[in-house]
């Protein structure tokens, strides 16, 4: 059956900036770095386009936050769309609104739509350290600080409460399970950064245009020194950067009546999307996301259960576990390319619009290779939210929307209990260090398992270097290692080996 060209969602024109201003005053806010990226999307698209939008989607924005950023881009725009949101706080979110752009023109509800994002992270913070107020559209008054009380509060009293902190208990657990030391571990990881820093130096959009080795990424040092175990600064996400992008989707039918070349159009096949429990500690183990899982499962759905059919692909990449879980649940070899963009750390992170970025890019590889596929992986808050998109190939089918919640929920095993104030033996399920700005270890955090199989979690001061050092010993794992729960400092009851 052919497919009603006005019901086939394409994407036509995508757009980017970088912005790196000497003098925080010239710097170009959020709304500005958007609004940069819509008009070169038009202008890739060939087509004045903007002015007859039927739909508007914009990342959830942090770095200066506006009373209503869609509003104030369609003032600037002088449009009225039928469709006008605002995200929610994710990475895998740009992946969502353009799965969802795609969903309205299949059924009929939109025409042109458009999809962006941008964030001024790096100009915010150099004005703040120089105290300069900026010149840019008034923030929200009423805007409340970002919190996450969906976290138990024993991990919130951990200091267990950001990316930087938790993604690290998932990258020791995984180790572990997987059969490596942390060397072994600590190398598979540079050697995947440098995959990704080969790919940002190429890439005019990137915010660190360097190619990096692995050597260089792995050891800690004054430029890159240690954030939490077992993680340097050349492994974690960059936010402070100044990056905007858009992306522009129509209906096959509208794309034709603009004039857009079809060479010029990438399809858009289909995607998934499942998540994990919002609290970490209510999860019943730290190997691996039975989310990801699935949603990595439905996109080899689409491809018949051959990864390599893949052409292309960008596994997310705020911390080094991710795109290593994901390589191995789709059974690639080390050697992968794992990105089109060049990944969190050196293309940089412009807090939760990265993946449409990587979107940008893959369409401009799949410009370049007719018929072939792509894999946009993105996940969001504490391995929490998943998402898969898949770019490319024919229109001969419908578009794929496949909710894998209900099979992430299937495979979930038992939770531990989660309990406080118990003594005696305790043995890890996982862990991390957590250094100060100078390169020092603050305290160890450790996740445990008591006898009768309950959970808990518990510090190790910076005076007990002994325990610290069974931590981070670079041979030998520290999951499974039993030592003593005591009653701590502050509330916090501490572990020793």
């Amino acid at each position: 059956m052919q497919l009603d060209p006005s019901r086939i969602p394409v994407i036509i024109g995508i757009g980017e900036v970088k912005d790196r201003p000497a003098d925080p005053t010239q710097g170009l806010e959020p709304l500005a770095l958007m609004t940069v990226a819509l008009r070169r999307a038009e202008a890739d698209a060939g087509a004045a386009l903007l002015r007859r939008l039927d739909s508007l989607d914009v990342v959830n924005e942090v770095s200066w936050p506006y009373p209503d950023l869609p509003a104030l881009l369609c003032h600037r725009f002088g449009i009225a769309p039928r469709h006008r949101s605002y995200g929610p706080i994710g990475g895998e979110t740009p992946l969502a609104f353009l799965h969802a752009a795609a969903e309205r023109i299949a059924r009929g509800e939109s025409a042109i739509a458009a999809v962006c994002g941008g964030e001024a992270q790096y100009t915010v913070s150099q004005a703040q350290k120089a105290g300069i107020a900026l010149p840019w559209t008034p923030k929200d008054p009423n805007a409340k600080p970002r919190t996450r009380e969906y976290l138990t509060e024993l991990a919130r009293r951990h200091g267990l409460d950001q990316p930087v902190k938790v993604y690290p208990l998932y990258e020791n657990a995984a180790q572990a399970a997987w059969g490596q030391t942390p060397e072994q571990g600590q190398a598979e990881s540079a050697r995947l950064w440098a995959l990704y820093s080969k790919v940002a130096a190429r890439n005019p959009n990137s915010w660190l245009q360097r190619r990096l080795g692995a050597e260089e990424i792995a050891t800690p040092g004054p430029g890159n020194r240690m954030i939490a175990w077992p993680y340097p600064k050349l492994m974690v996400a960059n936010p402070l950067v100044n990056q905007g992008a858009a992306v522009l989707l129509a209906s096959l039918e509208a794309a034709r009546a603009a004039g857009i070349p079809e060479h010029r159009m990438v399809h858009l096949r289909g995607g998934a999307w499942a998540n994990e429990p919002k609290d970490y500690m209510q999860r019943d183990q730290f190997t691996r996301s039975h989310a990801m899982d699935a949603v990595l499962e439905a996109a080899l759905e689409m491809v018949e259960g051959d990864a390599t059919r893949f052409a292309f692909r960008e596994f997310y990449s705020c911390f080094p576990c991710v795109p290593k879980m994901a390589r191995r649940k789709l059974e690639l070899p080390e050697d992968t390319v794992p990105t089109v963009a060049g990944g969190l750390t050196f293309h940089g992170a412009p807090l939760n619009n990265y993946m449409l970025h990587a979107a940008c890019a893959m369409v401009r590889e799949l410009r370049e290779a007719p018929g072939a596929l792509g894999l946009l992986y993105g996940q969001g808050g504490f391995v929490t939210n998943h998402r898969t998109l898949v770019l490319g190939g024919n229109t001969d089918q419908p578009l794929i929307s496949l909710d894998r919640q209900a099979e992430a929920d299937r495979r979930r095993g038992p939770v531990p209990p989660l309990v406080e104030g118990r003594t005696g033996p305790a043995t890890v399920e996982t862990h991390t260090v957590v250094f100060r700005g100078d390169g020092t270890p603050d305290y160890g955090a450790v996740v445990l398992r008591l006898p009768d199989g309950a959970r808990t979690m518990a510090r190790v001061p910076r005076e007990d270097q002994a325990t610290l050092e069974a931590l981070m010993s670079p041979t030998r794992s520290a999951i499974g290692l039993t030592g003593q729960l005591l009653p701590g400092r502050e509330g916090l009851q501490e572990w020793r080996i």
